[in-house]
């Protein structure tokens, strides 16, 4: 029982956001996930970019912030993973394609 109260009353437990917003946030890098099953083509390079800056900056400043949120961390680290992979996805299929189309073009 001290644990949970412990937890109940700690800067970061659930009474509080460092708690709540990474809680939820980890709808982005499941989202990220669950996207790997798609084609490459459908991947908007410009929504990924922005997601890995976003990432970025906030993998900063969940270590800047006090007290340190590791819970955003990780969330954030994940996702940047997730992205990153996106994104080479996307430039693998674009390559490709450029090969693809300078055999045919060959022929």
């Amino acid at each position: 029982m001290n644990i949970l109260r412990s937890f109940w009353n700690s800067p970061t437990g659930l009474k509080t956001t460092h708690f709540w917003g990474p809680a939820f946030n980890w709808s982005l890098p499941f989202a990220a996930a669950m996207d790997t099953k798609k084609p490459p083509e459908t991947i908007s390079v410009n929504m990924t970019g922005v997601m890995c800056v976003y990432s970025a900056s906030f993998m900063r400043f969940a270590w800047v912030v006090r007290p340190r949120n590791l819970h955003l961390l990780a969330c954030h680290v994940t996702n940047e993973t997730m992205q990153l992979y996106q994104l080479s996805r996307w430039f693998r299929a674009q390559r490709t394609l450029e090969q693809n189309k300078k055999e045919i073009d060959a022929e």
